[in-house]
């Protein structure tokens, strides 16, 4: 097994499905097939964010079946997990993480191993790329709504976590990626409710929402901001018992026959539609609202 960097851009000419799978040509095969079992980096270009942002790990290759000497790399879509941070190509001291991106002077060349779809990783270049990604971010509206909020295990920083630690491992516990979901969810919208609209914060300016899953962990759902919503915790509560959905066009869908109109009338946004991260790259995936429609909303109590 090995770790690699796979380029994956929000357009592309191939027929990647993000989360799912990585389509790529034959010259790539055996260093893709290396990875199987372990996880990958994705970079994006300058059609993206222009950094790496995210880690998954890969479950298999299979051929595509529509282009001869073409493949993809099955994904596995819950260990998906976004990155805190678009990580550049340079470390804070412009020195490229990537080893063979680094000219003579350590900073990053143009061309070369840049063209390049698919690179390996030296476990130390993967770590280190995950460590500055899941760096814990900074500001109230990341804050955890209770400082003493207890998790089913402690919340640990990847910032603290040694050199040597096993990435791999680390990648799949849920102290490690409850925290940064949460972190993310709540600084995309701003730590406001996405149903309510209300902003509440307690003396030390954190805020009261709770970073609640479209597509439960449970279901598959991966830990992205795309896959998440900021939600007061009774909303949160309602949101996942199905009481509650998002509509495709972000309506917010009320099961009438378990929740009383006027309860909804007092909790829901007067305009009663989902309010919306700022950047359009955090907006809930239309699939993830599709999924819980048809699985969570009105399927249980």
């Amino acid at each position: 097994m090995a770790n690699a960097v796979f380029i994956q851009n929000p357009s592309s000419i191939y027929r990647d499905e993000p989360g799912l799978r990585y389509n790529f040509p034959r010259r790539y095969l055996n260093m893709v097939r290396e990875t199987i079992g372990d996880w990958v980096v994705f970079y994006e270009g300058k059609l993206g964010a222009a950094g790496y942002i995210g880690v998954q790990k890969v479950l298999d290759v299979v051929p595509d079946p529509a282009t001869e000497n073409w493949f993809y790399a099955i994904m596995d879509p819950p260990s998906l997990l976004q990155f805190e941070r678009t990580v550049p190509r340079a470390d804070p001291h412009d020195i490229a993480y990537e080893m063979s991106l680094r000219g003579k002077d350590g900073r990053p060349i143009t061309g070369g191993a840049n063209a390049s779809a698919v690179r390996r990783l030296s476990a130390a270049e993967f770590a280190s790329i995950v460590d500055a990604g899941l760096e814990a971010l900074d500001g109230p509206d990341a804050m955890p709504r209770d400082a003493n909020r207890a998790f089913a295990e402690d919340p640990v920083a990847f910032s603290y976590a040694p050199l040597a630690l096993d990435r791999s491992d680390v990648l799949t516990l849920r102290k490690y990626r409850d925290p940064a979901f949460e972190r993310m969810v709540k600084r995309a919208y701003g730590g406001k409710c996405a149903i309510s609209g209300l902003s509440l914060r307690n003396g030390g300016g954190r805020p009261e929402v709770q970073a609640a899953h479209i597509r439960p962990v449970s279901d598959g759902g991966p830990d992205t901001v795309s896959n998440g919503l900021a939600l007061s915790g009774t909303l949160h509560w309602m949101f996942d018992r199905g009481l509650i959905s998002v509509a495709e066009d972000f309506r917010i869908l009320v099961s009438h026959n378990k929740v009383p109109t006027e309860t909804a009338r007092r909790l829901i946004d007067p305009q009663q539609t989902l309010i919306l991260p700022e950047n359009s790259r955090d907006w809930p995936h239309p699939e993830y609202l599709r999924y819980h429609r048809e699985n969570v909303f009105g399927a249980v109590a």
